[in-house]
């Protein structure tokens, strides 16, 4: 079974004056990805690449952000490969040092900060998750989510209309007893939307 990070994990690597901040951290798809990317850009401005990969089923992705062509971003995939991983992001942040370490010095570099930073991480195996949805009577709001934190279903979604429309992600082993336990206690009030499965942390 692939293997997850439970908490994301950093190391920073000093080579020739450049600085590397390395990072890994569970990421479910590109569109996460890109957003963390965005908010690494904001937090480092004077940074002179943010590179980065993401290894997650078929949302995987490497950039090198500027780099030479295939000195950052893919060698830090090959890192969350080879290491059995998915629902992955790794990404380096690179502060100039003036001295330019040619294309096998970016690969060691860019690979040893995320390789460090994954001696740290806590992995975890990664459990296929279910994505459930339901709309319900507004005073079985409050029955459900004591139900759902029972049994670990996180809320994804809330919409409040002329019924509650709410949305939860959990472990397909959970599924049966969650949907059991919600439709006890709604007798026959719950409606369930049609159900789809999740690869997730």
């Amino acid at each position: 079974m692939p293997l997850t990070l439970a908490t994301p994990a950093e190391h920073e690597l000093i080579v020739k004056k450049s600085r590397f901040l390395g990072r890994v951290e569970p990421c479910a798809n590109r569109a996460a990805a890109l957003a963390r990317v965005a908010q690494l850009r904001a937090e480092h401005p004077g940074a002179a690449h943010v590179c980065w990969a993401l290894l997650a089923g078929g949302h995987s992705a490497a950039n090198d952000d500027g780099e030479p062509g295939g000195t950052a971003g893919r060698p830090m995939l090959d890192v969350l490969r080879h290491q059995g991983l998915d629902g992955v992001l790794a990404t380096a942040v690179r502060y100039w040092g003036g001295v330019k370490l040619g294309a096998g010095g970016l690969v060691r570099a860019y690979t040893d900060c995320i390789a460090q930073a994954l001696l740290t991480a806590d992995k975890i195996e990664r459990v296929a998750q279910a994505e459930l949805g339901c709309e319900l009577p507004y005073e079985l709001e409050g029955r459900l989510r004591r139900l759902a934190e029972q049994h670990a279903a996180q809320l994804l979604d809330v919409r409040h209309e002329a019924r509650v429309h709410m949305r939860f992600a959990l472990p397909v082993t959970s599924r049966a007893a969650f949907t059991a336990a919600v439709d006890e206690a709604g007798q026959g009030r719950i409606a369930w939307a049609r159900e789809s499965s999740i690869a997730s942390p």
